[in-house]
């Protein structure tokens, strides 16, 4: 099915941009050497979920709660936006139930599950928990509240690219982690509320699950196939005629796509050599900047370091790894 969804508004911008600033701290933009090239990165791994997904979240819940202050909302998720939607019902007092795959992360199910929602494990992919979750919301007369495709999360979303090129107005060009796209897009749309159109961004995929990719060059979305990836925040994201489609393709962002190993080395070298967890999503970045997939060598680069719901188990493994 698709979802029809219009750009944020000005107001729905400028209420995102409240809720996040009464109940969220700004995280930092900190530089660190990526081997020796200075880079710009947001700590967006720093939130109280582990991941910048809980902006959109606040900025979704508190629109739902604004129009209906006894409605409830439901969701699908990764992970991510399934922590950011518990943590934003839980401060601001709606009841919420969030749908993941059965072979979420597990890291990400164990942190859910220390929240007062109601958690439902349904299917092996996010499309399988994302249709579940739309046919319950039907059921039940409840928001269905999107990852990406909806106009309050990418308003909320925005707010991490408001904070850094306020923190960090030498940035000249920005590498985003691309799921469903909706950081991307709110990023975009924030550079032009800022008048900052020379700041170049680049998308980055994983070689395994980038739907996005695939789309934006003609396929639809059945037609993608996903493979396992540790960027599992980025895997399977994205809808037929989703708004984040419709915006990265106005802009005309170029994707990169990492192939699984580059990610993995990511994980591990940030581990290393910065002493900072990241998990696979926010790694894809960092591996696109390292491995010179993205096309600039010399402009002052950053990327958002999107999350750090690694599992313990995966972190250590990845550690474990034989140089290569």
């Amino acid at each position: 099915m698709i979802r029809h969804v219009l750009p944020p508004t000005i107001d729905q911008l400028e209420s995102a941009k409240r809720i996040v600033a009464d109940h969220l701290v700004a995280t930092p933009t900190i530089t660190l050497s990526l081997r020796g090239r200075p880079v710009l990165v947001k700590m967006e791994s720093l939130q109280p979920t582990g991941s910048f997904k809980v902006r959109g979240a606040l900025a979704a819940v508190d629109a739902s709660r604004r129009d209906d202050p006894s409605g409830a909302v439901i969701t699908a998720s990764a992970g991510n936006h399934g922590l950011g939607i518990a943590y934003a019902s839980s401060v601001l007092g709606v009841s919420a139930t969030v749908v993941v795959p059965k072979n979420a992360s597990a890291a990400k199910v164990k942190k859910l599950g220390n929240f007062m929602i109601e958690l439902i494990q349904f299917g092996t992919s996010f499309d399988e928990a994302q249709a579940h979750a739309l046919d319950l919301a039907e059921q039940r007369s409840i928001r269905f509240i999107s990852p990406f495709n909806d106009a309050n999360v990418i308003a909320g979303q925005a707010t991490a690219f408001d904070e850094m090129v306020l923190q960090a107005p030498e940035l000249e060009h920005l590498v985003v982690s691309v799921g469903g796209g909706g950081l991307l897009t709110g990023s975009l749309i924030s550079r032009t509320a800022h008048g900052r159109d020379d700041i170049r961004f680049t998308g980055v995929q994983p070689e395994e699950s980038a739907a996005l990719y695939h789309v934006l060059r003609g396929a639809t979305m059945a037609e993608v196939v996903h493979r396992p990836t540790i960027a599992d925040g980025l895997a399977g994201g994205g809808d037929d005629g989703a708004v984040t489609n419709d915006l990265i393709a106005s802009y005309k962002v170029p994707l990169v796509l990492v192939p699984e190993l580059e990610i993995r080395r990511a994980v591990r070298e940030t581990a290393e050599t910065n002493g900072i967890v990241i998990e696979g999503s926010a790694a894809a970045s960092y591996a696109a900047i390292t491995c010179d997939l993205v096309d600039d060598t010399t402009s002052r680069i950053g990327f958002i370091a999107s999350g750090r719901n690694i599992s313990h188990e995966l972190l250590v493994e990845i550690l474990q790894e034989p140089l290569g």
